[in-house]
């Protein structure tokens, strides 16, 4: 069973959510908030596999939220969900390792593709979000005055790498490349490791940043 957490202000989007959701037979919402600091307070009482949270909310918002929740749950998946195309928001609950960002007006079928596709480790993000977030980051790179030249990565690394990148899960991964799922796991722990990244959220914007993607 996947244990869900929704974090959205308004009621009636929150039970909309809701709904869709458990349409699915393997997802339970087993917790809603209406703000930032109530769904801290339900991490703390829940065990969370993945959290659905609005950008824009009152007291607490969806960034300052993400980044509460990763630095303290850092195994838990977190969907960014707004109706605002936000693109400066997206990019930093990215930065700070949400596993998405998709706008509400997305049709159900695509948030319960979203919402399968972070559990499994893919990187989501709306296409017209990622259409402008993609130019912030590649400007991004040109200020980064600390940026390697060199990546020590293999060439196996560097192709698992861009695929991380497109957003690809490790099942997709392992499929391309002809490889077993453990293995792709394994190399992606290896790659973390040697590039001091903390996720493969940050891998993913690393690719872009580095031209790989």
């Amino acid at each position: 069973m996947v244990n869900i957490l929704l974090v959205e202000d308004q009621v009636i989007v929150r039970k909309g959510l809701r709904m869709i959701l458990e349409t699915v037979d393997n997802f339970s919402v087993v917790a809603e908030a209406g703000d930032g600091m109530e769904a801290v307070a339900l991490m703390e009482k829940h065990e969370i596999d993945i959290v659905l949270l609005d950008i824009r909310m009152p007291k607490r918002n969806g960034v300052e939220t993400t980044k509460l929740i990763k630095q303290r749950w850092p195994h838990v998946k977190i969907l960014v969900l707004t109706t605002f195309n936000d693109d400066e928001a997206a990019l930093q609950t990215l930065k700070d390792g949400a596993n998405g960002f998709l706008l509400k007006t997305a049709d159900p079928e695509k948030l319960i593709q979203a919402v399968h596709s972070c559990l499994e480790g893919g990187l989501v993000l709306n296409e017209e979000v990622a259409a402008k977030m993609m130019p912030k980051l590649l400007d991004d790179k040109k200020l980064d005055k600390h940026q390697p030249v060199h990546i020590p990565l293999t060439e196996r690394e560097l192709e698992i790498v861009r695929l991380v990148g497109e957003g690809k899960t490790n099942k997709e991964i392992a499929a391309e490349l002809f490889l077993s799922i453990g293995t792709v796991k394994n190399h992606i722990t290896q790659i973390l490791q040697q590039l001091d990244l903390r996720d493969r959220t940050q891998l993913a914007i690393y690719a872009v940043k580095n031209d790989l993607v």
